[in-house]
């Protein structure tokens, strides 16, 4: 990956006499662990399917007590091969060393900046512990979730694999003084995957925040509603929000895709949440954007995904896992920034608010909040 480690974490278990992966990231919120249990063996090697994504770890033992083989993603444009070497023992991800002088701990405000010299913003938010950091970075679109490593001087190293995405942050802290103020700040490269790389400089301030989520996305001048209809993953079937079964609800569209860590988050948290509230007269559309232009294979990774996270609200296929798909498919709505997206529609089915992004587990109090400001805006359009 670029001349880069990116180092996991990933435990194997006996269930019911046969193999478990279980992949573990540790967070802010304490740990995640993403449960592998589909475990195929060909000759000397093992196809380790990874959680609700598609992508697999194939690996064989080289003889020395380690695993040889590589992260494959099948549903990458191209061959998506990266070399993996794995070897039992400890869980520290990387070498570390507490400065008394060098403290992470805090609230960051970040800007990343790519190679062609676009920048986003970003809040980084990390508690050190000893040499130990755990933490993430909230954009615009959803946070980087779960990421830990080490404090070593005053560098950082954080990483996190979630299957899907491989991340890896390295940093150096700075205190610059200025007349009359001491500067704390971090500048340091993000590689992710085989060819991801960026550059990132981040300032200590508390009160560090985002653009409003709520004003991302919005609709075009004169449109008060959304238009579709799309093929339900139930082979025959179609979906749109002027269907019966939605007429007189609030309703929330969900713009995700399978490939989307962050939209697992958020199907995470939605799935239990309509089990506990359908019955109060709010229904949940999901609109998935895959990474494959074929009705049957983006329906197989929808109802897979439905499957793993006991989805029980209706799934339909969108189009293509990309912006502008997006953009053609919903022409109601101005400047979709990315997945997953998240549409309130009033029982007269009217629009009432998009937000962009979901802050999830691994944010700590932002998902806290998150759910919350979810869970008020459904409040009050069932009153109305």
């Amino acid at each position: 990956m670029q001349g880069q480690k990116i180092p996991f974490s990933f435990e194997v278990k006996t269930e019911a006499g046969q193999p478990v992966v279980y992949l573990i990231n540790k967070g802010l919120n304490g740990e995640e662990r993403l449960r592998c249990p589909e475990i195929s063996a060909a000759g000397d090697s093992a196809t380790i399917k990874l959680h609700v994504f598609d992508a697999a770890l194939v690996v064989r033992a080289d003889g020395t007590g380690k695993l040889k083989g590589a992260w494959v993603k099948y549903d990458a444009q191209g061959p998506y091969r990266v070399p993996l070497v794995a070897s039992a023992g400890s869980e520290q991800l990387f070498q570390g060393s507490a400065d008394k002088k060098t403290y992470f701990s805090g609230t960051w405000q970040t800007e990343f900046k790519d190679a062609t010299g676009r920048t986003h913003p970003a809040v980084g938010i990390f508690k050190q512990n000893g040499s130990s950091v755990t933490g993430t970075f909230l954009t615009t679109t959803g946070d980087y979730r779960y990421l830990a490593g080490q404090a070593d001087g005053s560098k950082i190293h954080l990483s996190t694999f979630d299957g899907s995405h491989a991340f890896l942050f390295n940093g150096q802290f700075h205190n610059d003084t200025g007349i009359g103020d001491t500067i704390d700040s971090i500048t340091g490269d993000y590689f992710s995957g085989k060819t991801g790389h960026e550059t990132w400089t981040a300032t200590l301030d508390p009160t560090a925040k985002l653009p409003d989520a709520d004003t991302l996305t919005y609709l075009k001048k004169g449109e008060h509603r959304l238009s579709f209809k799309f093929p339900s993953i139930v082979p025959g079937a179609s979906i749109s929000p002027t269907d019966a079964k939605y007429r007189g609800k609030v309703l929330v569209v969900q713009v995700l895709g399978s490939w989307c860590p962050n939209c697992m988050d958020e199907s995470n948290f939605l799935a239990p949440w309509y089990e506990k509230n359908k019955q109060r007269g709010v229904e949940i559309i999901g609109l998935g954007y895959e990474r494959s232009p074929e009705y049957d294979k983006a329906a197989a990774r929808l109802r897979n995904m439905k499957t793993r996270f006991n989805i029980g609200y209706d799934l339909a296929v969108g189009g293509v896992s990309n912006k502008d798909s997006v953009a053609k498919s919903m022409p109601q709505l101005a400047k979709f920034l990315g997945f997953p997206t998240t549409i309130f529609i009033d029982k007269k089915g009217a629009v009432r608010k998009i937000h962009t992004g979901f802050s999830g587990p691994g944010t700590g109090k932002y998902y806290a909040e998150e759910t919350a400001a979810f869970n008020q805006e459904i409040d009050k359009l069932l009153k109305e």
